[in-house]
Formats: C-alpha cells, sequence, structure tokens
C-alpha cells in the first residue's frame, strides 16, 4: 500500500522546493529542470512525481515534450497551518512587549520617587 503525500512531504526537500521556484512563474520542460540540478534525471523524475502526487504540479505532454506546471493552490494548507503559529507567537511577542514596558514603567516610577526623595533629603540638610 502506497503512502498517501501531503504537500508537507513536497516542501521538505530542498530539490523539489527548488523545483517549485523554477515552475512558478511559467511551465518548464522537464529536461531542462533535470539541467539544474547535479543528481541523475532518474531522482528528477521522482522528485517530479512527488509533487505530483502531493498535488502541486501537473505534467503536460506536447508532443515530445513534458512540460511541468505548477500548481500552487496547495501551498495554501502550508499558509494555514503556519498562520496558526504566527498568530500564537505574536500573541505571546505582544504579551512579552507590554510587560516589558510595564517593568520598564514601574522601574522608571521608581527612579522618579527615590530622586524626589533625594532631593528631598538633600535639602532637609542645607
Amino acid at each position: 500500500m502506497e503512502a498517501r503525500r501531503d504537500v508537507f512531504q513536497a516542501i521538505a526537500d530542498p530539490t523539489r522546493r527548488a523545483i517549485i521556484a523554477m515552475i512558478a512563474q511559467e511551465p518548464v520542460n522537464v529536461n531542462t529542470i533535470a539541467e539544474q540540478f547535479d543528481v541523475s534525471r532518474q531522482a528528477i523524475s521522482l522528485h517530479l512525481k512527488i509533487l505530483s502526487e502531493c498535488g502541486l504540479l501537473n505534467i503536460k505532454k506536447l508532443g515530445r515534450e513534458r512540460l511541468c506546471e505548477a500548481k500552487l493552490e496547495k501551498l495554501n494548507e502550508v499558509h494555514e497551518w503556519v498562520e496558526q503559529y504566527h498568530i500564537l507567537w505574536a500573541g505571546r511577542l505582544s504579551a512579552l512587549k507590554n510587560f516589558v514596558e510595564q517593568e520598564e514603567l514601574q522601574s522608571n516610577n521608581g527612579n522618579t520617587s527615590e530622586d524626589k526623595k533625594t532631593k528631598d533629603i538633600n535639602k532637609l540638610n542645607k
């Protein structure tokens, strides 16, 4: 039984990410893709197969050519997954910022009252 592939498996490999970047703007010939990497054509074919199974590309046959065309909509799954952590960390960083600002405010207020006490003592000593 073949394991079900998802978009996260597709972007897990740097070669596949590079292929996605190559085909994002326009369809690219399979041979042109293979020429850009220092791996065998079989390895590139496997990467293309995985990307296809994950729904990130279509391979269209035009005569003797095979063109790889990006289907980037599936990357929304990644965006949605990352966004939940973005929201989480944005909230935590905001809370940290508020905490630090409150600490600074309290520290400054403390220094101001200490400065006032020092001035008052100095006035009494004169």
